[in-house]
């Protein structure tokens, strides 16, 4: 019986005083607090070709990521052009690089690009630390 309480004790004493119980948090965790979401509001919906002179659906939802959120006021006052630069990017794909996953991806990375490039015409400021498609239905 003394044994038991005896190893109780110990394995309470080791975890009170473990490296764990006084580690600082992870710096990244401050700069995660700092981040926005802004979603485009209306999903944007939009043409692109089809073989030839038939035409197809898309339906996106936009979020954009921004760790600056006095950014915030720019990014809101711009979305009509932040729109256009992402129905001008998507109405010029053809069918197979809406359909496909990996050519999402690069319609992803090239909106964030031409976005930011706009903003910074516009504000001085490349905002947008990420540009996230959480809707993307076609047809």
């Amino acid at each position: 019986m003394k044994k038991t309480v005896f190893i109780a004790r110990l394995l309470m004493a080791i975890t009170l005083i473990s490296p764990t119980t006084y580690a600082k948090p992870p710096p990244n965790s401050a700069t995660q607090s700092n981040i926005t979401y802004y979603t485009l509001a209306p999903d944007i919906t939009t043409n692109y070709v089809i073989d030839g002179n038939r035409l197809g659906y898309i339906r996106l939802q936009v979020d954009l990521m921004i760790t600056d959120n006095s950014q915030l006021i720019n990014i809101e006052h711009h979305a009509p052009l932040i729109r256009d630069t992402i129905i001008s990017i998507i109405s010029q794909q053809s069918e197979q690089q809406i359909k496909s996953l990996t050519r999402r991806e690069k319609i992803r990375q090239l909106s964030k690009q031409k976005i930011n490039q706009l903003l910074v015409a516009e504000t001085g400021h490349a905002a947008i630390n990420e540009l996230l498609f959480t809707k993307y239905l076609y047809q």
